[in-house]
């Protein structure tokens, strides 16, 4: 893929389709290592050990409208091209954790892209979910929990164009402070 965004919605999206009701997704960045973290955390169905030794396998899906899943393999290549990582720890019937490790002074690092846009699609998109999205630099973060917001909103169902357009500036505002003005 060309960009990691579209990693952290295919892999939010096999947490939606394991029956997740919380999604959380992690992008952390530690400058003076040269690292990004990407996280997608779920309390969906999980996987037995076999499951997650077979999802690394491009040739192998649990989907019947395809033969090959290629979105794990992608992501664990994009990692691992950079001299990062990809890990999975799993339960059955209490979640998957997908954690990927960059190194962005790689001359094969990937761009982020558009994660911003990548979460108002998950969200509104999926207002029967929840999903906690946590952007770290360093020392510095922000958060964006729909279990807060939903509080916050009541009836007000998040895919309001006002509301998606406010999480949205919300996003990017606290991205931009936490670059230091820098564009993605």
């Amino acid at each position: 893929m060309r960009e990691l965004s579209l990693n952290i919605l295919d892999i939010a999206q096999n947490s939606i389709s394991a029956g997740a009701s919380l999604i959380e997704i992690e992008v952390a960045e530690n400058t003076a290592k040269n690292e990004l973290l990407i996280g997608i955390y779920d309390n969906g169905c999980g996987m037995t050990e076999e499951q997650v030794r077979n999802v690394l396998d491009p040739f192998y899906t649990t989907r019947t409208t395809r033969k090959v899943g290629m979105g794990i393999p992608l992501f664990m290549l994009a990692a691992e091209q950079t001299g990062g990582t990809l890990s999975i720890e799993s339960e059955k019937g209490v979640g998957t954790r997908v954690k990927a490790l960059f190194k962005t002074d790689s001359i094969d690092f990937t761009p982020l892209g558009d994660v911003t846009s990548t979460i108002i699609v998950l969200i509104t998109m999926n207002t029967d979910r929840d999903f906690i999205y946590t952007r770290k630099r360093d020392e510095q973060s922000f958060e964006l929990s729909t279990v807060q917001l939903k509080e916050i909103l009541g009836e007000v169902p998040l895919n309001e164009p006002e509301i998606a357009q406010w999480m949205k500036d919300y996003i990017n505002e606290q991205t931009n402070i936490l670059l230091g003005g820098v564009t993605q």
